[in-house]
């Protein structure tokens, strides 16, 4: 896809901001908030914690609507979870007593699907993550890796167009995380999903991203919108790519120095 150009709108987020109370007063988390994700577009929220990433992403998943503002998303206004976006947790949210193959389908059970649909949707899921022999282990018997990928399994069992993913690789050794990354830009590229990834990592944002939303410390902002204008599979040791790492280190710090500075004041 064309870094130049977004396509048509699959999430439309216009002049959200949220705000939380606390101790009688209001804390700002989000403010003002407004840019697209294009169909079928890689798009990565990328800034220090506390910028709102993870507030933001739950508000287009209808988990914490927002204070102010409208979101979007598969051409409906977002009023609460729906069949349209599929999340993806760091944390995996996998059922223990279940086998991999129960968790992949227990979705499409809930939603009383044809057991025969069921079946075969589930297969093509663990071939396509390469997780058939694992299919009738558990949870505690996977590594992180593992478990991340049965997570991922399940949601795409669901056929959602938008999938809202929350630092689902931070937990990962590096190696682990590359490789999902890889089978993530795989199943992207294969399935044509609208994927809202949030993230700390730059170099993973790069990695991934058509663009990247570069996020201000609190309250949350658009700081600035950067398209990713390199051909895939990205060379993480190619000047552009590291030209492109420097500019948004030296964006992200910006704000992390900010973060430390309000901690420091406020301590």
């Amino acid at each position: 896809m064309s870094s130049a150009s977004v396509p048509e709108p699959e999430i439309q987020i216009r002049g959200v901001t949220k705000s939380f109370g606390t101790n009688g007063s209001d804390i700002v988390a989000l403010d003002g908030i407004d840019f697209d994700v294009g169909r079928g577009e890689l798009v990565c929220l990328l800034g220090p914690s506390g910028c709102g990433k993870s507030t933001l992403l739950n508000a287009v998943a209808g988990f914490s609507l927002p204070t102010a503002g409208e979101i979007v998303a598969a051409g409906r206004v977002v009023t609460e979870p729906g069949p349209d976006r599929g999340m993806v947790f760091q944390e995996y949210a996998l059922f223990p007593w279940m086998t991999v193959r129960s968790n992949v389908a227990f979705g499409l059970e809930m939603r009383r699907e044809p057991k025969q649909r069921i079946e075969e949707t589930v297969g093509a899921l663990l071939h396509k993550l390469h997780l058939t022999e694992f299919a009738d282990r558990f949870p505690k018997d996977l590594s992180g890796g593992m478990r991340q990928r049965v997570a991922i399994a399940r949601v795409l069992a669901l056929d959602s167009p938008i999938l809202l993913m929350d630092e689902p690789f931070g937990a990962l050794d590096a190696l682990t995380r590359r490789n999902l990354q890889d089978e993530l830009l795989r199943i992207w590229t294969d399935l044509k999903k609208t994927i809202l990834f949030v993230t700390h990592g730059i170099e993973e944002s790069i990695y991934l991203a058509d663009r990247i939303v570069v996020m201000t410390y609190r309250p949350g902002r658009v700081k600035t919108i950067v398209p990713v204008p390199l051909d895939r599979p990205r060379d993480v040791s190619a000047p552009q790519f590291n030209d492109l790492k420097r500019n948004l280190s030296r964006m992200v710090m910006e704000e992390q120095d900010r973060r430390e500075q309000d901690e420091t004041r406020l301590n």
